[in-house]
Order: structure tokens, then sequence, then C-alpha cells
């Protein structure tokens, strides 16, 4: 997923750079906002896991921490070895997202720009 995300917004942003008078600007929003729609998604089902995965790392700290047994210790560590990358993906799913809502706005800016000439 994150080779796709960061492939897509290259290409976006590469596409933006360009002064191309042939871009088709209304097919290219398009595709752009069925690709939003899509990183949204994966975004809420990452935010829904990562919360999880963190209720219950806290959840079994709070209990490793009344009862004291390795077995306890051992799920927590493991918790949080999990939390971390579930954390780090759901942070570059969240930022990429806003950023495809900038180039959103910046892909509009230059359809209007066309329009006009």
């Amino acid at each position: 997923m994150k080779k796709r995300i960061l492939a897509y917004l290259d290409y976006i942003d590469k596409l933006l750079e360009e002064n191309s008078t042939e871009t088709d600007w209304d097919e290219e929003i398009k595709k752009h906002l069925v690709q939003i729609g899509f990183f949204a998604h994966e975004r809420l089902v990452h935010l829904i896991v990562t919360v999880l995965f963190a209720l219950m790392t806290i959840i079994s700290m709070v209990y490793l921490n009344y009862t004291g047994k390795m077995v306890m210790f051992l799920l927590t560590l493991a918790l949080l070895v999990l939390l971390v990358p579930y954390v780090m993906h759901y942070y570059l799913l969240e930022n990429s997202v806003q950023k495809m809502y900038i180039q959103y706005d910046e892909m509009m800016n230059k359809k209007h720009k066309a329009f006009k000439m």
C-alpha cells in the first residue's frame, strides 16, 4: 500500500508541475476523486484497527500491572511491537490523503486556468 500511495502522489505532483495543454483535467480530477475515496476508506479501516490495538495494549498493561504474570508481559510486548507499525502506517495514510486534498485544489485551479485561456 505504501508504494502505491507514494507512486500515485508522485504521479499527480509531476502532472501538476507540467504545463501541458494536452492534459484532460476533468478526467484527471475524476480519477483523483476515486483514488481519494479508496485511500480515505483505507485510512478509516486502519484508524479502527489502530485504535483497537491501542486499547488492547492499554488493557493488557493495566492487567499486567495488577497480575504481574509473565504471559501478560509477553502479550503486552507483542501488542506494543505491533502497534508501532500500525501507527506509522496510519500516519502515512492520513498525511497522504491530506496531501491529495491539496492536490485536488491545485488540479481545480489548473482546470480553471486552462478554461479561461
